[in-house]
């Protein structure tokens, strides 16, 4: 039972994104570069596909290792993010180096370690919520630090100590709420801009 709930946290956390990032595709044309929105949805879903494919090397149970997959997680996490952010962006020299910041993560993973790699995901979310707030200035944005960021991080932090896969199942669903977010904010958006 408890690796169906699991592999159900995971999927959604693949499918959901995907899905929005294909309805997106005729959407939200109000936005300066509309077409980087799919990208980033589809980049999210693949991020969690990578996951599920790593996860099979471990059984299922949560390690904290480097591996190709693990690498493709975060590489197509931080392009999700960076395509997200860039999208609101009219600034030439911010859209490049929101995109060099988003190399240097995936490089730096490959080069270095995975710590590192993850500062420069936290620059890159840095961007997002600036650059999304200042866009769009809706309250409800709020959502992605606290589920996107701080119960993400939370509930991975405490599988990382404790070893409990209970927490395990909590990260994908909290990504899933951040991915919803950004889509209602586009969405929000659309009767702001019109």
């Amino acid at each position: 039972m408890f690796f169906f709930i699991l592999l159900l946290a995971h999927l959604q956390a693949a499918i959901i994104p995907i899905l929005l990032g294909i309805r997106s595709f005729t959407k939200f044309k109000h936005i300066s570069k509309h077409k980087l929105i799919p990208f980033g949805f589809i980049f999210l879903g693949l991020a969690s596909i990578a996951e599920m494919i790593d996860h099979t090397q471990t059984s299922w149970i949560y390690v904290d290792h480097s591996s190709l997959f693990n690498w493709l997680f975060y590489s197509f996490l931080s392009l999700g993010l960076t395509c997200l952010s860039i999208s609101v962006i009219k600034n030439k020299f911010i859209q490049t180096t929101n995109f060099c910041i988003s190399l240097c993560s995936i490089i730096s993973y490959i080069l270095f370690n995975k710590t590192i790699a993850l500062l420069f995901q936290i620059i890159i979310s840095i961007f997002l919520i600036i650059n999304w707030q200042r866009v769009f200035k809706d309250w409800l944005f709020i959502l992605y630090p606290i589920f996107g960021i701080f119960f993400t991080t939370f509930f991975g932090t405490n599988l990382s100590i404790s070893g409990n896969q209970f927490w395990h199942i909590l990260i994908g669903p909290s990504g899933t709420i951040s991915v919803l977010t950004f889509y209602l904010v586009l969405k929000r958006s659309d009767k702001k801009f019109t």
